[in-house]
């Protein structure tokens, strides 16, 4: 069995009840009762419970500070197990970053300005823990807007690190959160090791959901149509791109727990 990375944007019960957030609990457990070693990340937002979710600092995990635009921002590392589950997750926490109470906006709607440097951070902060760890994954699974520059960063910036370099990336297409443009700094928070503006060429300097998941489409080697709402542009995209994509609606989940575990064996 393949050892799985999931990346996800939510995970109940930690936060409230979404399409993302129900499938950041359901894949990894199923996956792990089919017999695979996971490891599963998500941002620690601020208003997660950390007492009621029983979260804890892994002090040997923190302390890294990762550098967006020449600022370090310093990386801590939080854990705690799905109740009822032997699911553990693991946190990617800043207090810049994530110490709000909304998530990608404010209480009124308001986008984050800087939510371009916090997908930054949250994928870097991923890769960073997992070397730390000296656990490389055969397959990371994506879910989530807040995922989406995982495979970027794998397949360009740390494709010399040990093992890396095999690694198969498996996206999974949501309705996307954020409907207006990312920061004008965008591109600039994503040069690290081999990203250059020089390898960005392709995408629009205004980076918007779609850009993002078209991002995220161009350095995966699978996908999954999860919602029923996927943009028709990105799935357009993402049918062009000649990837093996299998599709998944809700009601079919126990059967695509299946699916979802030989999509990984077949990479």
């Amino acid at each position: 069995m393949k050892k799985v990375l999931f990346v996800n944007q939510d995970i109940i019960p930690y936060v409230e009840e979404t399409e993302v957030a129900r499938l950041g609990k359901f894949v990894p457990k199923k996956t792990q009762e089919a017999g695979s070693e996971i490891r599963t990340f998500m941002p620690r937002w601020g208003n997660i419970n950390e007492r009621r979710g029983q979260l804890h600092e892994v002090i040997r995990l923190s302390g890294l500070n990762i550098s967006i635009e020449d600022t370090d921002y310093p990386l801590i590392i939080k854990v705690a197990t799905i109740a009822g589950t032997k699911v553990q997750v693991y946190f990617i926490d800043n207090e810049e970053f994530f110490s709000r109470k909304g998530q990608m906006a404010d209480t009124e709607g308001n986008y984050y300005e800087d939510n371009a440097e916090r997908m930054v951070f949250f994928a870097r902060g991923v890769i960073e823990t997992i070397k730390k760890l000296r656990w490389i994954p055969d397959v990371i699974h994506c879910q989530g807007q807040m995922s989406s520059l995982v495979p970027l960063f794998v397949k360009k910036a740390y494709k010399d690190e040990p093992g890396m370099a095999d690694v198969k990336i498996v996206t999974s297409l949501f309705e996307q959160v954020q409907d207006k443009p990312f920061g004008s700094n965008f591109k600039q928070c994503l040069l690290y090791n081999d990203i250059t503006l020089d390898e960005l060429t392709k995408y629009s300097d205004t980076v918007d959901s779609k850009e993002l998941a078209k991002i995220a489409i161009d350095y995966s080697d699978a996908l999954i149509n999860v919602s029923e709402n996927t943009d028709k542009d990105i799935l357009g995209y993402a049918e062009q791109s000649g990837l093996k994509m299998i599709k998944h609606t809700e009601n079919e989940e126990n059967d695509f727990a299946k699916d979802y575990v030989n999509l990984y064996e077949s990479l």
